[in-house]
């Protein structure tokens, strides 16, 4: 009995339940594992980079509150590729192009400041919640194709079933394995992308909020300039 129970086990292995399936399921099995391990790289790259643009940003704004020359500032920082640093290269150059004539118009100085580090703002925000989208879509997707494998295989039971005419565990359990295997499978790929889908774009809504912080105090300050110039 002892025997029989191990080679039962060994039949119902995730290895021998991928080996002994149909082409199907395997299909379904590989296409889930291939999304989880992506799922993995791109969780991985998240943390790392926003940790590092959190690290970043409050480096730069330390030294922004300390810098007693803007355009000194901007020197140093001219080729960091912070979203925050971003901005600020946004506002300076609108801000140089809007009083580089005789006569500045305060009013449309001050507007096209705000369109441009608000832009700037947006499109740095685009950029770092790139491939967000495949989190999300993963999430939602792979339950089903899970499904579909759990349906499929369930399929093949009662086929085997049909054929052998003969209901024991033995004839149903193989494909009912496969089944549930696709379907765990399915959920190892679609839980962690949900949470992480979460967790970064609450992450993500925290910079913006930040550059938006940054983009109106830099604001406020080039409009002070503007009235001291009067």
């Amino acid at each position: 009995m002892e025997l029989i129970a191990n080679a039962d086990a060994a039949t119902l292995s995730p290895v021998a339940l991928f080996l002994q399936a149909d082409w199907v399921v395997k299909a379904v099995m590989l296409g889930l594992l291939a999304a989880s391990i992506w799922t993995w790289a791109i969780i991985w790259s998240f943390i790392r980079r926003l940790g590092r643009v959190r690290r970043e940003t409050e480096r730069f704004e330390s030294d922004y509150r300390k810098a007693a020359d803007i355009d000194a500032f901007h020197k140093a920082e001219a080729e960091s590729a912070l979203p925050v640093a971003r901005v600020f290269a946004a506002g300076v150059a609108e801000w140089r192009r809007s009083t580089a004539g005789r006569v500045v118009d305060r009013e449309g100085t001050r507007e096209r400041l705000a369109t441009a580090m608000g832009a700037a703002a947006a499109a740095e925000i685009d950029s770092l919640s790139d491939r967000l989208n495949v989190l999300a879509t993963v999430g939602s997707v792979a339950p089903f194709v899970g499904l579909f494998g759990t349906v499929w295989g369930i399929m093949r039971s009662f086929t085997a079933i049909a054929s052998q005419n003969n209901s024991s565990l033995a004839v149903v359990a193989p494909g009912i394995a496969e089944a549930l295997f696709a379907t765990a499978i399915g959920l190892f790929a679609a839980i962690p992308a949900v949470i992480a889908y979460n967790r970064f774009s609450h992450s993500i809504n925290r910079v913006e909020a930040r550059l938006n912080r940054f983009a109106d105090g830099f604001h406020a300050t080039l409009s002070r300039q503007l009235d001291s110039d009067r």
